[in-house]
């Protein structure tokens, strides 16, 4: 089963990133823009600026947790999607 790595952008004024991993994209970004994702996300509209797939729930949450603690990558791919 394949997951994947993203990295969503708000699509308010002063817009706010939001790194996630599921194995079901579609489904999950739609969950967040309808209100029932992640807490964090609730009440805002989103937009996919990045994925990445891996083949194991290991290698996303390892992905994931390393994109989250590294801002200057998480803003790196923030300013490439204005």
């Amino acid at each position: 089963m394949n997951y994947y790595v993203y990295v969503l952008k708000s699509l308010e004024k002063k817009s706010v990133t939001y790194v996630g991993y599921t194995n079901n994209l579609n489904n999950r970004i739609k969950l967040h823009n309808d209100g029932k994702g992640a807490k964090f996300t609730r009440g805002r509209k989103w937009k996919l600026i990045y994925m990445e797939k891996k083949s194991s729930k290991n290698e996303a949450i390892s992905r994931e947790y390393y994109i989250k603690n590294n801002r200057p990558l998480r803003n790196k791919i923030k300013s490439k999607y204005k």
